[in-house]
């Protein structure tokens, strides 16, 4: 089954958009067809680095949400839909939660065979937590709920570990990931570069070019990462 992604955690500097481009990196080396969208107006940190399979879209109006679920639209290619990865900016839950209910699009992507996963990345604080109680009660029974414990914002996750909003998402069949820190001298080059993750692995040279250590870290980070992608339902 095909998957529609949001990537969110409602706050900003939790990873949100880190997580969108490592999804997309695995998309493209599983050799996944995926569509993109970035929601973020200021930064627009999506679409900068996966220029070729990302477009920015607007969450204040239906029309713009419309165009997201508009990729099922059509007969799928091949018997199957790509998946589709939304990156969230930080306050867009509430016009996204009224676009889910008006729509019925846990129900209608359903139909389609269409698997429908609410990211929530997350960062040490009990912000996180009180969003992701606020992300379960919106929603309920019916989508996915991937938790992810970003290491590269945080170490001691036993506030969300802890909490009565993780015991409900598990209930309701969620999952729970740890996203490893890329060192981050090594990030800063690559967001300095624009570069997708598969970019800065492979061109050598440059200002903020990686060194042969680097990239292999870079490597590793990634195939730890794909590890834990693989056990979730991707499509």
């Amino acid at each position: 089954m095909p998957s529609i992604n949001f990537i969110g955690g409602e706050k900003g500097g939790v990873g949100k958009s880190v997580v969108a481009r490592v999804l997309a990196q695995y998309f493209i080396d599983q050799g996944r067809a995926f569509t993109g969208f970035d929601t973020d107006r200021s930064h627009n940190s999506f679409t900068r680095f996966y220029a070729d399979y990302a477009a920015p879209v607007v969450v204040d109006t239906y029309e713009g949400l419309d165009l997201v679920a508009g990729v099922f639209e059509d007969e799928p290619i091949e018997g199957t839909y790509p998946n589709v990865i939304v990156d969230l900016a930080a306050q867009t839950a509430l016009p996204l939660a009224r676009w889910v209910k008006d729509s019925d699009l846990v129900s209608l992507m359903a139909s389609l065979g269409v698997t429908v996963n609410f990211w929530h990345v997350a960062d040490a604080g009990k912000d996180s937590v009180d969003l992701l109680d606020r992300l379960v009660a919106t929603y309920g029974p019916g989508p996915n709920y991937i938790v992810v414990k970003n290491l590269g914002r945080g170490t001691d996750f036993s506030q969300l570990q802890d909490s009565a909003a993780l015991k409900k998402a598990v209930a309701l069949g969620g999952h729970v990931v740890s996203l490893g820190q890329l060192h981050e001298a090594s990030m800063r080059k690559i967001d300095r570069q624009n570069a997708s993750f598969w970019a800065a692995i492979t061109h050598k040279g440059g200002e903020d070019g990686l060194g042969m250590l680097e990239r292999q870290r870079v490597k590793t980070w990634l195939k730890t990462t794909y590890a834990t992608l693989d056990a979730l339902p991707l499509g």
